[in-house]
């Protein structure tokens, strides 16, 4: 769980090492407007040391920046696609060593970078590694517990992110060189590897793939380091699991497509995820933008979202709310808060402010992300839940890398991005309420058993419902 904090570093990097101080420039007759020239001309008048003060990433270049934060997004998304069966092939513990120093080996190659080729293409591998080692990460962790903390402890996997940013902030404001920022928030990882190299493989996968005294060898060694003997552990043996499991596999993301009820559910939980990721990264990656201090903003956008996982484990289990209800309520009071403050003026020291509402769209959509991991998990097949969550896994990474972006239209009019954010919070929250609860209901283990249940007529009916009303809405 702890390596989530040294994640939450590396994907908020380019927020301080990108900044953009202010800056003015010489206006001289008949001197050309080149790159070169330009150099000579610009005058930085605020004390910062960033990237863009080092290769003067203004003007022409200033999509460079968002360019950079959005190769990282890229390569979270390779590495959600790559990682993930090479997990499920070689093991969880080999793939998640490997990433990690891989990681921590081009994060030092980011904090040394001699140009910005470098830096850009350093931070493209850093992101495959992050978002491989995410993944891999996160199911190591459910494996080694039992079903009933699976809430428990990926709620304390979304809150260790958190807390990772607000650490990311304060290490920024005692820190101000780029190049020493990136070193120390890079070394923690070092430290994360060698306490990662003593994990033990996960008893799930080892039964999985017929391994079963393997399996009750690492079940015996967590039970010990509980302060338990365990001394009768016998597993049932499952020789042909293995084969079974390969071929679930190939079938799974064909499925997604040819099965009808699935074919609607995925499209709707993509764009869910989509919309989830853009304004979740998208408003903390602006958070340097937004008026005040950029360091007291960075540590806030990631405490603001503490209180949301609470939220989420309390509504979700209430028979009145739900997954569907909570889900589409909070993504609908994100892009309502968005909403809220284009009507603010920028510069404030009221509550009613720019920089409040953003954080409570950032609270409201940390939630709203954390039950969609829960959520989609529930909508799909056992069979096949692992294709589902890997596409609506990607689908949410480009919603990251579009998310860089964001922030820096507003050099068209101020209001741009906070206009994106509400209109993706409240379409997906609409869509979101197609979707059948599924609180108290029997999870599907077959595609047979979703094409049974009447939940999974649900969707189906209501977007002819949502077809004959839009018809009916343009003859009138």
């Amino acid at each position: 769980v702890h390596i989530q904090v040294y994640m939450a570093c590396q994907s908020m990097l380019i927020v301080l090492v990108g900044t953009t101080p202010e800056y003015h420039i010489e206006q001289q007759v008949g001197v050309p407007a080149s790159q070169l020239e330009l150099h000579q001309h610009v005058t930085f008048t605020e004390d910062i040391d960033s990237i863009v003060t080092e290769w003067f990433l203004i003007k022409q270049q200033a999509y460079k920046v968002s360019l950079a934060g959005s190769l990282f997004f890229a390569g979270l998304l390779v590495g959600n696609v790559v990682f993930g069966p090479l997990s499920d092939r070689i093991g969880r513990k080999p793939v998640y060593l490997t990433g990690l120093f891989f990681e921590v080996i081009f994060g030092y190659v980011t904090a040394f970078a001699p140009s910005y080729e470098v830096f850009a293409v350093s931070r493209l591998l850093v992101g495959l590694m992050n978002g491989g080692i995410g993944l891999v990460c996160f199911v190591l962790t459910q494996e080694y517990v039992g079903k009933s903390y699976w809430a428990m402890t990926g709620t304390l996997t979304s809150m260790s992110f958190a807390v990772g940013i607000a650490m990311f902030g304060a290490l920024g404001y005692f820190i101000r060189p780029w190049r020493i920022l990136a070193t120390v928030a890079n070394s923690s990882g070092v430290l994360f590897f060698l306490m990662s190299v003593t994990l033990p493989e996960s008893p799930r996968w080892l039964y999985s793939q017929g391994q079963t005294e393997k399996a009750e060898e690492v079940l015996r060694y967590m039970a010990l380091r509980n302060g338990k003997t365990v001394k009768n552990l016998t597993l049932k043996r499952i020789g042909a699991a293995k084969g079974r499991n390969r071929g679930n596999r190939g079938a799974g993301v064909l499925q997604l497509v040819l099965h009808p009820v699935l074919r609607l559910r995925t499209m709707v939980l993509m764009y869910v995820w989509y919309a989830c990721s853009l304004v979740y990264y998208g408003l903390t990656l602006g958070a340097g933008e937004t008026s005040g201090s950029r360091y007291v903003n960075v540590a806030m956008y990631g405490l603001v979202e503490l209180p949301a996982y609470p939220l989420c484990i309390y509504f979700i289990n209430k028979h009145w709310a739900g997954r569907r209800k909570s889900m589409a309520s909070f993504l609908c009071l994100a892009g309502s808060a968005c909403f809220c403050s284009l009507f603010m003026p920028e510069n404030t020291g009221t509550l009613l402010s720019v920089t409040s509402f953003a954080l409570l769209g950032k609270l409201m959509v940390s939630a709203a992300f954390n039950i969609a991991y829960v959520y989609t998990s529930e909508l799909y097949p056992t069979v096949i839940r692992n294709a589902g969550l890997g596409v609506c896994s990607m689908s949410c990474r480009v919603g990251g890398i579009l998310a860089p972006f964001v922030p820096s239209m507003r050099a068209l009019h101020t209001s741009m991005p906070f206009t994106v954010f509400c209109l993706s919070g409240l379409s997906a929250g609409c869509l979101g309420l197609l979707l059948p609860e599924t609180l108290n209901g029997p999870a599907a283990e077959t595609l047979e058993e979703l094409s049974s249940s009447s939940n999974s007529r649900v969707l189906e009916s209501k977007v002819r419902e949502i077809i004959i009303s839009v018809i009916l809405l343009l003859s009138i």
